[in-house]
């Protein structure tokens, strides 16, 4: 079991260690947490929990009670004579499970309903798409998503995105294209169909350009000298009257917030940055449910091609320009989080792979254990596909914490396999089985009964959660305890050379026990029946020859055995 635990805990740590090292915060911090977790976890199993099983061995020794050690039982415990009974899980795998996926027909079925499983997995993974999940954090019961259903379902349009248009002032750069910048509506205009998403610029509603609306007012300002296109004949002038308009003349306190003055007094005459204001569509889209969810695909294109069109298109605008909006954070953990999940996903497997075939040592075990672990992970996708379960921060980080679960199954069996001697695959895989199938199972139903409870829960996380801890649990079983064991009885390599001698050791122990038993019986049915006439005396001496004379026989008989087994013989 050492070995075993070693190899999966490695796995496990390496794993969670590069995921450590993801650009998302939150799955970064949760790798780190959880590698540090599986370190001291092997640890305190390795050493303390062994040294507790020792103490626990000596107690039964004592035949002292398990709680009240201090107590001694009058009467020996059942198994003190016999020792511990090959368990009912361990003869359903002998028996049952073993025979019947290791037969021919059984190993064409296996093949051919994972082949089906990992299909739909593929399909799945494909289609599985990125969603604004934030709306999911609210509990279903709360007021606030009635609210928002209510008003989904009454103006579906509305609920835009707002968006900044940020141009830097450097050198009077403003005041140069101040007749540009004053015009960016017709720039804007006819975008509303179409990436970017830009809704059509109505002014106060869904547009504010501060240098429009000081256009449009800076005629009523009687100490600025404007030029014939309408605009102040110097940027000094610009720059004083459209701070007037701004904070004194009662036109301009709408735009109060989209001028960043330079300087720190009234004297001030530079101009730091201005902000355009507009908005997106709403872009939503609506699920099979009929509930109503942002669109994180077309955002993702809203803003990539936003960001294009001004620092692509809009060259004769101020050099330093660019376009931000409060969403865009969060349409930028979409933008990169499909990639982060397929990316540590993919590390953490080639991890796995070289830490098992490092612990394992068998290159085509290794092989043979990765393909199911990645094969389970392909169908975890294609099941959170068919729950409706999206990509976001909860699913990625339950997905890396899924590599190492699943791993640990598989491992668990492959390297049981590479411990059982034998000419046969079917053999040492039903060994395996029955020796390592029952702690397996075990294992993996109290991680379900762990999370079982949260699969009624109203929190999005939990929720989450618990839905994919039982797909990693259900998948990560049935790929080692069935699809694993017919893999290794097909393509198993030999058994390690110790698990080879050791079968020959215990072959040659079996045959003389056999030869023994044997002599024994035959001793039984030739003991000598009783003389009527007699004596006592007679009838046990003859009886201590016989004795004696049958261990001779023995003797000779392994002697000879011993000294034949090289051709020879010795009398």
């Amino acid at each position: 079991a050492g070995a075993s635990i070693t190899v999966t805990s490695a796995t496990d740590l390496v794993a969670f260690a590069i995921s450590s090292m993801s650009a998302l915060p939150a799955l970064a911090s949760f790798c780190g947490y959880a590698a540090i977790c599986i370190f001291f976890l092997w640890l305190f199993a390795s050493t303390f929990f062994t040294g507790c099983m020792v103490l626990d061995e000596r107690r039964q020794r004592d035949h002292r009670r398990e709680c009240l050690c201090f107590l001694t039982r009058k009467n020996k415990a059942e198994n003190d004579d016999g020792g511990y009974q090959e368990g009912f899980l361990s003869r359903y795998f002998r028996k049952y499970h073993a025979p019947l996926i290791l037969s021919s027909i059984g190993k064409i079925v296996v093949l051919a309903g994972f082949a089906g499983l990992f299909g739909f997995g593929v399909y799945g993974a494909i289609n599985l798409p990125v969603e604004d999940t934030q709306r999911a954090f609210i509990p279903s019961d709360s007021y606030v998503t009635e609210w928002l259903g209510t008003f989904d379902e009454n103006f579906p349009s509305a609920g835009g995105i707002d968006v900044a248009f940020v141009f830097e002032d450097n050198g009077d750069e403003i005041y140069k294209a101040r007749d540009e910048l004053a015009s960016l509506h017709t720039r804007l205009a006819g975008k509303s169909t179409s990436s970017p998403w830009i809704a059509e610029p109505v002014p106060a509603a869904t547009y504010r350009n501060v240098l429009a609306g000081y256009k449009e007012n800076v005629g009523n300002f009687s100490d600025v000298e404007l030029g014939d296109d309408g605009w102040p004949t110097s940027s000094d002038d610009f720059v004083s009257s459209l701070r007037y308009f701004l904070f004194d003349s009662g036109y301009g306190s709408a735009y109060v917030t989209d001028v960043a003055f330079g300087g720190t007094n009234d004297n001030t005459t530079t101009i730091d940055a201005i902000q355009i204001l507009s908005e997106y569509v709403g872009l939503t889209k609506q699920k099979s449910d009929g509930s109503i969810i942002d669109d994180a695909d077309r955002q993702i294109d809203a803003m990539d091609d936003t960001r294009t069109m001004v620092e692509e298109s809009w060259t004769d605008l101020p050099e330093q320009r660019f376009v931000y909006s409060e969403k865009f954070i969060a349409v930028e953990g979409f933008k990169v989080i499909k990639k982060e999940l397929f990316l540590n996903v993919g590390l953490a497997l080639c991890a796995v792979a070289v830490i098992v075939l490092l612990t394992v040592a068998s290159p085509v075990t290794a092989l043979l254990i990765t393909v199911a672990v990645a094969m389970c992970l392909v169908e975890i996708l294609g099941f959170m596909f068919l729950l409706g379960i999206a990509i976001d921060s909860v699913s990625v980080i339950n997905l890396v914490l899924a590599v190492g679960l699943s791993v640990d199954y598989s491992a668990h069996v492959g390297h049981c396999f590479m411990v059982k001697g034998g000419s046969s695959k079917n053999e040492r895989a039903t060994e395996a089985l029955a020796d390592i199938g029952a702690a397996v199972l075990s294992g993996a139903t109290s991680t379900f009964l762990a999370v079982v409870v949260l699969l009624f829960s109203s929190s999005y996380v939990f929720s989450v959660l618990s839905k994919q801890f039982a797909l990693t649990v259900g998948l990560g079983v049935l790929h080692g305890l069935v699809l694993l064991p017919v893999l290794l009885s097909i393509f198993g390599p030999k058994p390690f050379a110790s698990a080879a001698d050791d079968t020959s050791s215990e072959g040659k122990n079996k045959a003389l026990e056999n030869d023994n038993d044997d002599d024994e019986e035959v001793q039984e049915e030739e003991e000598p029946t009783k003389h009527v006439g007699g004596s006592s005396d007679s009838s046990s001496s003859s009886n201590d020859d016989s004795a004696a004379a049958d261990d001779a026989m023995k003797n000779v008989e392994i002697d000879n055995d011993d000294a034949g087994s090289d051709g020879s013989c010795s009398c």
